[in-house]
C-alpha cells in the first residue's frame, strides 16, 4: 500500500467554479483523470518492478516484455487508485490531504471515475496475458482486486491492521516483474517483495502520523489514531529493522558487493531516521514524521537502483 506524496497548494475557491472549468477545458479534464492514477505511486511502483525483472533475467529482459510490464504495470496501478479515489471518496471530502483530489473538488463525476477505472484495470490484465503469462497475468488481476475490493472496501475502514495487510498489493509489483521475466518467482524474488512489504509500514505510519486529525475525522482507524504513541514508535522501529533485515537477507541470494554496500548504507540511514523520530517523540518534541516518509522513499529508491546496477555489472 505504498502512498502518494502529500501535494500542497492554495485552498480550493468555489468548487463549482472550479468544476466547471475543469470539465470544459481538454487539458485540465486531462490533468484531473492522471490525478485519479496517483502518478507518483505508479513511479514509486515502476522503480521496485524494473530492478526486479533485470535481476530476475540476469541482465536486461526482453524489451517487449519490458514494455508490456512497464506500460501494463503502469495501467494496472493507476487503475487500482482510480477505483480507489471511486471508493473513498465520501472520506476524501473531509480529509484536508485529499480535498483536491477531483472527485472532492468534483471536477469529474462518481461514474466517468468508476468507468475510467475499470476500462484502465481490464485493459491493464488483458495486455499482461496476451504479451507475458498466465502467473503475471493472475497476479496483476489479484492485486487490482486486493487493493480495492479487500483493502479499501474492507480493512481499511474497520482495522488498524489495515496498513499491515495493505502492504500484501503494494508488494506485488516486485513478483509480478519477476513473474513475467521467469514464469516463476525464486527466492531472491520473495526477499525483495519482502524488503517492500514491511518496508510500508514506517512509511505510511509516519504519514498517517502527520495526517493523525484527517484519519480520526473521517473515522479512519490508522494505528496512530486509534493507538498509543509508544504502540507507534515500536513498530515504526519493528518494522525498520525487517525491512533492513529484509533487504541483507536479499543479498546472499544473488546479488553482489554492489547492492551489498548500499544495503547496509542506506540501512543504517533508514534505522537512523526511524530512532529520531521515536526519539523526538519521546522527549515531548515535535516528531517531524514527513522527515522519515521522504526519507522512506529515497531509501527504497536508492536500495532498488542498486539491485539493477548490480544485475547489470
Amino acid at each position: 500500500m505504498i502512498t502518494e506524496r502529500p501535494v500542497g497548494g492554495r485552498e480550493l475557491g468555489s468548487r463549482e467554479r472550479t468544476a466547471e472549468a475543469t470539465r470544459r477545458d481538454p487539458i485540465a479534464l486531462f490533468r484531473a483523470y492522471l490525478a485519479l492514477t496517483k502518478p507518483q505511486i505508479v513511479e514509486l511502483l515502476l522503480v521496485t518492478t524494473i530492478p526486479a525483472m533485470i535481476v530476475a533475467a540476469k541482465g536486461w529482459p526482453d524489451l517487449r516484455t519490458l514494455a508490456v510490464v512497464l506500460v501494463g504495470g503502469a495501467m494496472a496501478g493507476g487503475a487500482a487508485s482510480a477505483l480507489n479515489c471511486y471508493i473513498d471518496r465520501d472520506i476524501d471530502q473531509v480529509m484536508r490531504r485529499t480535498k483536491r483530489r477531483p472527485l472532492p473538488a468534483n471536477s469529474v463525476t462518481p461514474r466517468s471515475v468508476l468507468i475510467f477505472g475499470l476500462t484502465l484495470a481490464v485493459i491493464s490484465v488483458a495486455l499482461m496475458a496476451v504479451f507475458t503469462n498466465w502467473l503475471a497475468t493472475a497476479l496483476t488481476a489479484a492485486a487490482i482486486f486486493y487493493y480495492d475490493v479487500v483493502y479499501t472496501l474492507w480493512l481499511k475502514r474497520r482495522t488498524p491492521a489495515n496498513t499491515f495487510w495493505g502492504g500484501i498489493c503494494g508488494s506485488a509489483p516486485v513478483i509480478i516483474g519477476w513473474a513475467a521475466v521467469t514464469g516463476g518467482v525464486g527466492a531472491l524474488g520473495w526477499a525483495l517483495f519482502a524488503v517492500v512489504f514491511f518496508w510500508q509500514m514506517p512509511h505510511f505510519y509516519a504519514l498517517a502520523i502527520k495526517y493523525k486529525d484527517d484519519y480520526a475525522r473521517a473515522g479512519v482507524p490508522m494505528l496512530p489514531v486509534v493507538r498509543s504513541e509508544a504502540r507507534v514508535n515500536f513498530e515504526i522501529v519493528l518494522y525498520t529493522v525487517l525491512t533492513v533485515a529484509a533487504s541483507l537477507a536479499a543479498w546472499p541470494l544473488g546479488l553482489g558487493p554492489i547492492y551489498g554496500a548500499t544495503a547496509i548504507a542506506t540501512g543504517v540511514a533508514f534505522l537512523a531516521e526511524a530512532f529520531l523520530l521515536v526519539k523526538r517523540s519521546r522527549a515531548g518534541e515535535p516528531a517531524k514524521p514527513m522527515r522519515l516518509f521522504h526519507w522512506s522513499i529515497t531509501y527504497l529508491t536508492i536500495l532498488f537502483i542498486a539491485v539493477a546496477v548490480d544485475a547489470l555489472v
